[in-house]
């Protein structure tokens, strides 16, 4: 057997598209969605990563500011930032990136935000709204990994599904998320008694835990589909960095029926979605109905 390569990089742009197309509606109504990246420091992979957001967010046809804070601003000034945005009505969605810097309470930060303009559905009432089956913001990455599942399996309703990985950003979210699919949901972790075990038994294989190469092809059920969402950089040829996923890709390419590669796999569907989540944001705080088959 091997396995399908889910070219998460393809369904991206196809996601990007069609919010684009949406965007233009809503304007044609008088409504251009706008997002706001707030960045605090010098940090070259959050640089590169905002850049990227807000060269894409204007080809979808949305507002984009960037807001860049020195990494030893007081927290008070980042705060004041947020609330300011959280007031201007040209503003339908706030991403802070993250890391913040260590002075910073990261908690506070993310709770500042106007829940209904947190598209990175990090704020404690987007996460119980998750978690109790109401409307809410989703994280992007988890959004992102259902997306590719939903494309690829149609209904997950009955399927077993495994996620190693139990942080608020992606673990958690994503087990919430399979179990409003009607998905059977383990979450494991470090403390798992014989992870590879528990993780055989999956229909569905999510990592996320940051240990490149880590899933091994004996850990994979064959034929299951399995979402890698690691993004480790080792050392490479001639001093350049090498992105690998948490699964060894080679190994259990042998045995899984559909696995997500590392790039353009997951990755690429999280931009997708945050672009996905602002628009949504704008429908809402406009009072207009929310795009179809851009939320769970």
């Amino acid at each position: 057997m091997v396995a399908e390569v889910i070219d998460g990089k393809a369904f991206a742009a196809g996601l990007r598209a069609r919010v684009a197309e949406r965007v233009a509606g809503l304007k044609a109504q008088g409504v251009t969605p706008g997002l706001a990246v707030v960045l605090m420091g010098e940090d070259p992979a959050s640089q590169v990563y905002v850049r990227s957001k807000g060269r894409l967010t204007v080809e979808a046809g949305m507002h984009s500011e960037e807001h860049r804070l020195d990494a030893a601003a007081p927290e008070a000034e980042l705060l004041g930032l947020i609330g300011r945005l959280n007031a201007d009505p040209s503003i339908h969605g706030i991403l802070v990136q993250l890391p913040l810097p260590a002075h910073v309470d990261e908690a506070r930060v993310i709770n500042a935000v106007a829940p209904e303009k947190d598209v990175d559905g990090f704020h404690v009432t987007n996460i119980g709204r998750l978690a109790t089956g109401q409307p809410a913001l989703v994280p992007c990455t988890p959004l992102g990994c259902l997306m590719l599942l939903r494309d690829r399996l149609g209904s997950l309703a009955g399927l077993d599904a495994v996620v190693i990985g139990r942080s608020n950003i992606v673990g958690k979210p994503m087990a919430q998320l399979l179990i409003r699919d009607s998905c059977t949901v383990t979450v494991a972790h470090s403390r798992t008694r014989d992870l590879p075990k528990v993780a055989a038994r999956a229909d569905i294989l999510v990592a996320a835990v940051g240990r490149p190469g880590m899933v091994k092809a004996d850990w994979v059920k064959p034929g299951a589909t399995v979402i890698d969402v690691g993004i480790n950089r080792l050392p490479g040829p001639e001093g350049k960095a090498v992105l690998v996923g948490d699964v060894d890709f080679a190994g259990v390419s042998a045995v899984a029926g559909a696995i997500t590669p590392v790039p353009g796999g997951v990755g690429p569907m999280t931009i997708a979605c945050l672009l996905a989540n602002t628009l949504t944001a704008a429908c809402r705080i406009s009072g207009l109905p929310a795009p179809v088959g851009l939320t769970p």
